[in-house]
Protein backbone atom coordinates (compact mmCIF):
# COMPACT_ATOMS: atom_id res chain seq x y z
CA UNK A 1 0.00 0.00 0.00
CA UNK A 2 1.52 3.34 -1.02
CA UNK A 3 1.59 6.39 1.19
CA UNK A 4 -0.40 9.43 0.01
CA UNK A 5 1.73 12.17 -1.51
CA UNK A 6 1.51 15.68 0.03
CA UNK A 7 1.17 17.22 -3.45
CA UNK A 8 1.29 16.18 -7.12
CA UNK A 9 4.75 15.30 -8.39
CA UNK A 10 6.21 14.76 -4.92
CA UNK A 11 7.78 11.47 -6.01
CA UNK A 12 10.20 13.53 -8.19
CA UNK A 13 11.27 15.81 -5.32
CA UNK A 14 14.66 15.47 -3.67
CA UNK A 15 13.16 15.32 -0.17
CA UNK A 16 11.13 12.25 -1.19
CA UNK A 17 14.18 10.69 -2.86
CA UNK A 18 16.21 11.19 0.34
CA UNK A 19 13.41 9.62 2.38
CA UNK A 20 13.42 6.60 0.05
CA UNK A 21 17.24 6.45 0.08
CA UNK A 22 17.60 6.69 -3.70
CA UNK A 23 21.22 5.91 -4.69
CA UNK A 24 23.38 9.04 -4.83
CA UNK A 25 24.43 8.31 -8.42
CA UNK A 26 20.80 8.85 -9.50
CA UNK A 27 20.60 12.13 -7.59
CA UNK A 28 23.87 13.73 -8.74
CA UNK A 29 22.58 14.81 -12.19
CA UNK A 30 19.59 16.47 -10.51
CA UNK A 31 21.75 18.69 -8.30
CA UNK A 32 24.93 19.40 -10.29
CA UNK A 33 25.06 23.10 -11.21
CA UNK A 34 21.89 23.79 -9.24
CA UNK A 35 19.72 26.75 -10.21
CA UNK A 36 16.99 26.44 -7.54
CA UNK A 37 16.79 26.08 -3.77
CA UNK A 38 13.84 24.68 -1.80
CA UNK A 39 12.46 27.16 0.73
CA UNK A 40 11.34 24.24 2.90
CA UNK A 41 14.31 21.89 3.16
CA UNK A 42 17.11 24.02 1.62
CA UNK A 43 18.05 21.31 -0.89
CA UNK A 44 19.21 22.54 -4.28
CA UNK A 45 18.38 21.27 -7.78
CA UNK A 46 18.90 22.05 -11.45
CA UNK A 47 15.14 22.03 -12.13
CA UNK A 48 12.37 23.53 -10.01
CA UNK A 49 10.30 20.39 -10.54
CA UNK A 50 12.63 18.47 -8.21
CA UNK A 51 11.80 20.65 -5.19
CA UNK A 52 8.62 21.21 -3.17
CA UNK A 53 8.89 24.98 -2.80
CA UNK A 54 11.55 26.12 -5.27
CA UNK A 55 13.06 29.57 -5.53
CA UNK A 56 15.57 30.64 -8.18
CA UNK A 57 19.12 31.05 -6.84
Amino acid sequence: MSKAQPHPGHEKHLCKMAEEKVPIEKVKPLVKDAKYICKGCMRTAVKAENLCTPEKL
